[in-house]
């Protein structure tokens, strides 16, 4: 990791927040819903889901709760309207074993049926003129035809022609495909909840400190500069510096980090996370859309917009397969009729066809498992930018890992400080590197600045600040020309440094130099991360690759390599080079996953094929990477490639599931193994399809257990 990163944290206004909380929710079921929103559209008097509901505001959001209580409504009534439907069918009677003898009976049963048909049929009447209008028929269509068809000829049955009427099944059908859309829409909204708990987080109030007193402000007035108190056992109200106080925040529903995480004096905190004992004064540093918790709903968002490869095929599939019902819906009526067999006979035939291979399970599948994916993986502290790499992520052979910060604790204590002979003490090489160091809040200058404070050392200003990629920082002090830089700037313009073991152990170094001449240098010790260890051997478990990549000399590297156990290192690396040391890996027949702090190694990112962002919460912003880990454990790439494994393995599995049922079950509608005395009706027809829908939802939420 370069010498030099700075990191960003981010907060969030609770109205913007929910604004988004809505647009997410939103967003996601207009994806998942496909044909109910535009089912439900004359149920608001023509206008689509958004007209006058506030765009994507709390209106818009409510309004698709709306819908599920109206689907709820409408099961309900049908469902009571369908039991006399039932008990007045001759067939029904027939194969009970009783009779009823009770006047006008067939009327009865068509009066009921017209409003089951009407009210309870009407947002899939609705949804098939859509679909028609758009000339994209589907799942809508579908199921307006078959009802249409049944109740139009169970009416003329009523009315003379004749034949059997199937008034029943036609109430029952409808019935079933009502619950079945209930249920769907229920799982839907459901997949939105971990990020509607994110939001949640965010206090509605904040205590504004002004003249010395405390005054209670609503958190949308908050501004950059405001300084705020957050009291023990309340939520950070803004993303912010501490300027005083001591305390252990609770970040887990944030970062995913599930141990308290300590805040002291200059340290950020993120808004929505929980405070502990302490009492914290926090300067407001991020509002709006900078906040973190408005990135990460944001980053969230694009994901779930875009739509993958494997939803790309479902997409086609449902199109063809709808192609696919249609025709064999009316070629089984055409069929049965041409061998003979009665008009309601072929008719029963043809709507079950066109009930039982309804895509809707197909056109969930891939969606729901997309929603439910990134909405975990938020939670997680895993934010998937690209879905597609995010799927891709199963095909990794090799991983690339950062060092710095990723492997290692990156928090850099002084091991030595040491000083040529005949130049500077120690207090004074240190007080000079501290002016310049001072500037930046990268891993070593924390460790060198931390040193220089425990010394109890004045650090002077520094003027011209300059960062050097990759070698390190200069600046003039009190008018010296003063340079800390790292092995590479030594060798690179071939300085001269009297003879030292600095570079023979395993730890990093950095030379002092005054005026270009060397005066001395420091070596640092960075711990190995306690989950290092886990992750690299999970990865190998899996048979996946993984190589060290740093700029620190090679016993370093190999160093930390062979502590790890790991298949490799790559030292001595520039930022430059580091997308060569990728593209030279990918021309071997590589799939590679590049770790990196999402702004020095942004060419290595772009170039990998999957490009992973590491460092504490504030890199949410990296533009560069495919997927963000939120914290910068090394467990989370693993658990990263695991889930992206177990989100395919779900996709495909609800793909098979929701098109292969219809091999099985569309032969049977059609009536092949009719003279085998196997049959299935309509109403089992839908029963199926929505039992085929409902184990796609409950099989895309056990996703939810895959990753810990």
């Amino acid at each position: 990791m370069d010498h030099d990163q700075h990191h960003h944290t981010n907060k969030s206004h609770r109205h913007e927040a929910q604004q988004q909380k809505d647009q997410v929710t939103e967003r996601l079921e207009e994806k998942t819903l496909h044909g109910h929103s535009e089912a439900m559209e004359s149920d608001t008097g023509g206008h689509p889901p958004h007209e006058g509901h506030g765009g994507y505001g709390e209106g818009g959001h409510d309004h698709h709760r709306m819908m599920i209580e109206d689907f709820r409504k409408r099961f309900w009534i049908s469902l009571a309207l369908s039991v006399p439907v039932i008990v007045l069918s001759p067939m029904v009677q027939h194969i009970l074993g009783f009779s009823l003898d009770i006047p006008y009976s067939m009327y009865i049963a068509f009066a009921l049926s017209s409003v089951i048909y009407f009210y309870g049929g009407w947002p899939f009447l609705t949804g098939l003129v859509e679909e028609v209008k758009k000339g994209s028929p589907g799942m809508m269509t579908l199921i307006g035809v078959a009802i249409t068809v049944a109740y139009g000829y169970s009416s003329a049955v009523a009315f003379g022609l004749p034949g059997m009427d199937f008034f029943w099944e036609l109430a029952t059908l409808i019935v079933i495909m009502l619950l079945g859309h209930w249920i769907e829409m229920r799982s839907v909204l459901g997949a939105s909840r971990a990020l509607e708990l994110l939001v949640s987080m965010m206090p509605a109030e904040a205590m504004l400190i002004r003249d010395g007193e405390t005054v209670k402000v609503r958190i949308e007035d908050l501004q950059k500069g405001n300084l705020i108190l957050v009291k023990p056992g309340e939520k950070v109200p803004a993303d912010g510096m501490v300027e005083d106080g001591e305390s252990h925040l609770n970040e887990s529903m944030l970062t995913g980090e599930s141990k308290p995480v300590k805040k002291t004096k200059g340290e950020k905190v993120i808004g929505g996370s929980i405070n502990g004992n302490g009492s914290l004064r926090v300067r407001v540093e991020h509002t709006g859309k900078e906040s973190y918790l408005n990135k990460v709903i944001t980053l969230v968002q694009e994901a779930q917009k875009t739509k993958s490869e494997t939803q790309r095929l479902a997409d086609r599939a449902a199109k063809w397969l709808t192609y696919v019902a249609l025709t064999a819906g009316f070629g089984t009526l055409a069929a049965w009729l041409l061998l003979g067999q009665e008009f309601s006979f072929a008719l029963e035939r043809m709507v079950t066809v066109m009930v039982i291979s309804c895509p809707h399970a197909l056109g969930l599948a891939i969606p729901l498992v997309v929603a439910i994916s990134t909405a975990v993986s938020a939670n997680n502290g895993l934010l998937i930018r690209n879905r597609t790499a995010f799927e891709n992520s199963r095909k990794i052979t090799t991983v690339i890992f950062d060092k710095t910060g990723t492997l290692t604790q990156g928090s850099h204590e002084i091991a030595a400080v040491i000083t040529f002979p005949n130049t500077l003490d120690e207090r004074e090489m240190l007080r000079l590197a501290a002016s310049v160091e001072q500037n930046s809040e990268h891993f070593i200058s924390q460790g060198i600045l931390r040193k220089v404070k425990e010394a109890g050392i004045s650090v002077p200003p520094s003027e011209a600040f300059n960062y050097l990629p990759g070698k390190g920082l200069e600046g003039k002090v009190e008018g010296k020309d003063v340079k800390v830089v790292g092995p590479n700037y030594i060798k690179e313009f071939n300085i001269q440094v009297p003879a030292s073991e600095a570079e023979e152990g395993v730890e990093t170094v950095v030379y002092v130099l005054v005026d270009k001449q060397p005066v001395g240098y420091i070596t640092m010790r960075d711990q190995i991360r306690e989950e290092s260890a886990g992750a690299i051997k999970v990865l190998k478990a899996h048979g996946i690759r993984n190589l060290l990549l740093t700029g620190d000399n090679e016993r370093v590297a190999k160093s930390v390599s062979d502590k790890l156990g790991m298949d490799g290192y790559l030292a001595n690396v520039l930022p430059h080079q580091k997308q060569e040391k990728v593209k030279e890996l990918q021309a071997q027949g590589e799939f590679v996953a590049m770790t990196g702090d999402g702004v020095n190694d942004a060419p290595a990112l772009a170039q990998a094929d999957v490009g992973i962002a590491v460092g504490s919460g504030t890199d949410v912003a990296a533009e560069t990477a495919d997927i963000i880990l939120v914290n910068s454990n090394p467990q989370d790439i693993a658990s990263l490639i695991l889930f992206g494994k177990a989100t395919y393995r779900k996709m495909i599995q609800n793909l098979i599931w929701a098109t292969g049922y219809n091999v099985i079950a569309l032969p049977l509608a059609a009536g092949v193994l009719y003279q085998q005395g196997i049959m299935i009706s309509p109403a089992v027809g839908a029963a199926l399809m929505s039992l085929s829908t409902v184990i796609v939802a409950i099989n895309a939420q056990l996703l939810r257990r895959e990753i810990k």
